[in-house]
């Protein structure tokens, strides 16, 4: 038992120690003994209307002794507790029990099962819904957890092993509450019709030659490991090697929930400075890449979009492989073009041909209805072509590796020059987080 738990068994002898934190909807409920001690930080994100202080525990005690240490802890309570509030009443945890109930009802009727499209629509409502009134109740059980620390820790004299170790319990349990709850604040602003659904990532090596085609594959690793980071599953469409290093283009697809809403931020050209490694002088070397995202469209939305035969080009090919043994003898591979927009997708994640086929066209039509809503129109027929451009004046976000290191986007203005965490999935979601406020914000002022 840690020892908020016997704290809590103490002051509520009848009341169970609640000792699960959900983090991220893909992962599973953390536990507290399963923590790590880390160090005292303060992070200013700037992509925040707010400044967020993270308070993380230590394995020293506070300059001060207990009192100092209780009243760090109750600062950060009573921010948590009021952003809980908030939570609570946007929720309405009431009426969400209520809407659950009419909900299992409509499931237990009789022939319920037999409309596949409305029963899945139904059970993924029932599921969003357990999920919300889950995260609300374990957020409350931590932070009434917490508070009953803070109460013991004030009544002590005494700055014992036990109390540091209390104390620092005490203050984990508090940053995984401030990350939960900034995490379910960024989600509420993606409000898009297909912001929950997952996603199709596409990269396309754009200006500067083999620099251009690494950059492709440094960025499709980057997106890869912040997907697994997220606790999605990401796997690779289709990969078309470059000629001597990198990559030509890349799809990647991305399930989970918001999986496209947080990618959604990503479409556009990424721009990269550095000393090439391609290069006998080592020259600095500019390389573009276009990255472009559209929604992993279900059966149901992927029936609702016509689109006539005769708007479509579809070719096969072999696709590529180790060669030798391995080589590929038959035509599966498939890309299907979009005749009146140019738009075309390639597949070659099955031995079948007909399974790529039936993936290239639901993903051009994800691309097609992406771009629909962009220019806000109602028929497919009506899209013109709205492709990404991998070129100079085109980009959303400068990557720099020399002279100097620093990431920054165009759009928001968010930077870091913390390159290497980016790189590596781990400091993207400042990015991601920065231009979903920017873009709401966007969309209020001109509302």
């Amino acid at each position: 038992m840690t020892l908020i738990a016997a704290c809590w068994h103490q002051a509520h002898a009848a009341r169970p120690f609640v000792h699960l934190l959900p983090v991220h909807p893909q992962q599973a409920l953390i536990s507290l003994r399963h923590w790590q001690p880390l160090s005292y930080t303060t992070a200013n994100r700037s992509c925040c209307r707010r400044k967020t202080t993270h308070v993380v525990a230590s394995s020293e005690a506070p300059e001060g002794g207990v009192s100092t240490g209780a009243a760090v802890i109750k600062t950060q309570l009573n921010d948590v507790s009021r952003r809980w509030k908030q939570m609570f009443q946007a929720t309405d945890p009431t009426a969400q029990r209520t809407r659950l109930q009419t909900l299992e009802q409509q499931a237990s009727t009789e022939g319920f099962w037999n409309e596949q499209e409305k029963a899945a629509s139904v059970n993924q409502e029932m599921s969003e819904i357990n999920e919300t009134l889950q995260l609300t109740s374990a957020l409350e059980a931590q932070i009434e957890n917490v508070a009953t620390a803070v109460e013991l820790l004030e009544m002590e004299e005494s700055d014992s092993k036990e109390e540091d170790s209390f104390k620092t319990e005490a203050l984990h349990t508090l940053d995984k509450l401030t990350k939960a709850l900034d995490q379910w604040e960024t989600q509420q602003l993606l409000g898009g019709q297909y912001d929950k659904l997952g996603a199709i990532l596409s990269i396309q090596a754009g200006a500067g030659g083999t620099d251009a085609q690494d950059w492709a594959e440094m960025l499709l690793r980057m997106y890869t490991r912040w997907a697994a980071k997220e606790g999605f599953t990401a796997s690779v469409l289709s990969r078309a090697e470059g000629e001597g290093a990198g990559i030509k283009s890349a799809e990647l697809e991305v399930q989970g929930r918001f999986a496209f809403g947080y990618l959604s931020t990503e479409k556009g050209t990424h721009r990269l400075v550095r000393q090439s490694p391609f290069n006998a002088n080592a020259t600095r070397q500019t390389s573009f890449a276009a990255v472009d995202v559209m929604p992993l469209l279900g059966e149901p939305q992927v029936k609702s979009i016509d689109i006539p035969e005769a708007d479509l080009e579809v070719t096969t090919m072999r696709s590529g492989g180790a060669g030798g043994q391995h080589v590929n003898k038959t035509e599966s591979a498939v890309r299907v073009k979009h005749i009146p927009t140019g738009l075309a997708v390639r597949c070659d994640q099955s031995r079948s041909q007909h399974m790529n086929k039936s993936k290239a066209l639901e993903l051009l039509k994800g691309r097609l209805l992406v771009i629909a809503q962009e220019q806000q129109l109602q028929e497919i027929k009506d899209i013109k072509g709205d492709a990404v451009k991998a070129d100079w004046g085109q980009q959303i976000r400068n990557y720099v590796f020399h002279p100097y290191k620093m990431i920054k986007d165009v759009r928001s203005g968010f930077e870091t020059s913390n390159v290497a965490a980016v790189m590596d999935g781990e400091a993207l979601d400042g990015f991601i987080e920065a231009q979903l406020r920017h873009r709401s914000s966007n969309m209020a002022g001109t509302s």
